[in-house]
C-alpha cells in the first residue's frame, strides 16, 4: 500500500479513536504524520506503536498559537503540508436550558474551531505544494439529533456548513474539503457515553444495544472510517469536494414512527 508516499499528513485528535485510526491509515500508506493532540502520553504511545512515519506535536487545537505552531512544525519536518485530517472532538449532553456556558464554549471549540484554527494555518502550505486535501470528522447528528445534546448537534451541523463554505473557497487552489459523517464507532468517546447511561446494566450491553439500532446490527469500527477518511485524501477522490459522507451502518435510513395510543 503507497497511496500516500511522499504525502505529509496532520492527524488532530489523532492519539485516540478513529484520529488514531486515521494516522494509523495514512501512515500504512506511506505518508509522514504528525500526530496533534493534547495529551502527551497517547501522542507518545500513537508515535512509538506507528513507528518511523509518525511524529507528535502535543497542543490545544483551541489555540491558535498551538495549531500555527503544530502546522508549521509538520511543514519543516516532512517539507510541505498536503493533508489535515481534523479528528478531535468530544462529545456533552445537556439542553440548551442546562448545559453551562463553559460547556458550550468547550464543545464548539474542540468540535468546530478546531477546523477552522488547523485550516487557517494548513491551507497557505498546501496552496505552496499545489493544492492538497482537507477532512474533518463530523456525525450523523449533523442531520437527525438524539434529544439532549444541543451543544454537539449543534458543533456537527456547523462542521459539514464550514466544510461546504470551505470548498467553495478554496477549490481554486486545487484543495478539497469534506466531511465523514459517522454512527456509532467503537471508540473510548463511545464507551464513555455507554458508561455514562448504562443504568443498572453494563456498558457492554449498552453499546450492543446501541449497535442493534443500526440496520447492520453492530457499530463500526474506527478502521472503518479511517478507510472513509483516507480515500476522501487521496488521489482517487479530486472530483469530491463540498461533500458530507455518511458511514452510519444505515442507521439514517430507518424511519422509526411511534404511533400513539
Amino acid at each position: 500500500m503507497s497511496d500516500f508516499n511522499g504525502k505529509s499528513i496532520i492527524v488532530t485528535g489523532g492519539s485516540l479513536g478513529m484520529g488514531l485510526a486515521c494516522a494509523r491509515r495514512f501512515a500504512a500508506g506511506g505518508g509522514k504524520v504528525m500526530i496533534v493532540a493534547n495529551d502527551k502520553a497517547s501522542v507518545d504511545s500513537a508515535v512509538a506503536e506507528i513507528g518511523e512515519n509518525a511524529a507528535g506535536f502535543v497542543g490545544d487545537v483551541r489555540r491558535n498559537d498551538d495549531m500555527a505552531a503544530a502546522v508549521q512544525t509538520a511543514a519543516s519536518r516532512h517539507g510541505g503540508v498536503d493533508v489535515l485530517a481534523c479528528c478531535a472532538g468530544i462529545q456533552r449532553y445537556g439542553t440548551v436550558v442546562d448545559t453551562p456556558e463553559e460547556v458550550w464554549d468547550d464543545v464548539l471549540d474542540i468540535n468546530l474551531k478546531r477546523i477552522f484554527l488547523a485550516s487557517k494555518f494548513a491551507i497557505p502550505k498546501m496552496r505552496k505544494r499545489g493544492g492538497g486535501a482537507i477532512v474533518a470528522i463530523s456525525s450523523v447528528q449533523a442531520y437527525a439529533s438524539q434529544a439532549g445534546v444541543a451543544a454537539y448537534t449543534a458543533s456537527k451541523g456547523a462542521i459539514n456548513a464550514l466544510v461546504r463554505a470551505m470548498a467553495l473557497d478554496h477549490a481554486g487552489d486545487n484543495i478539497t474539503v469534506n466531511a465523514v459523517c459517522p454512527a456509532s464507532i467503537d471508540t473510548p468517546m463511545l464507551h464513555w457515553a455507554a458508561d455514562l447511561w448504562k443504568g443498572d446494566g453494563t456498558a457492554e450491553a449498552t453499546l450492543d444495544a446501541w449497535g442493534r439500532g443500526h440496520p447492520l446490527g453492530r457499530i463500526g469500527k474506527p478502521c472503518e472510517v479511517a478507510e472513509l477518511v483516507a480515500f476522501l485524501a487521496s488521489e482517487k477522490a479530486r472530483f469530491i469536494t463540498g461533500a458530507d459522507v455518511k458511514i452510519d451502518g444505515g442507521v439514517l435510513s430507518k424511519l422509526v414512527i411511534v404511533i400513539p395510543d
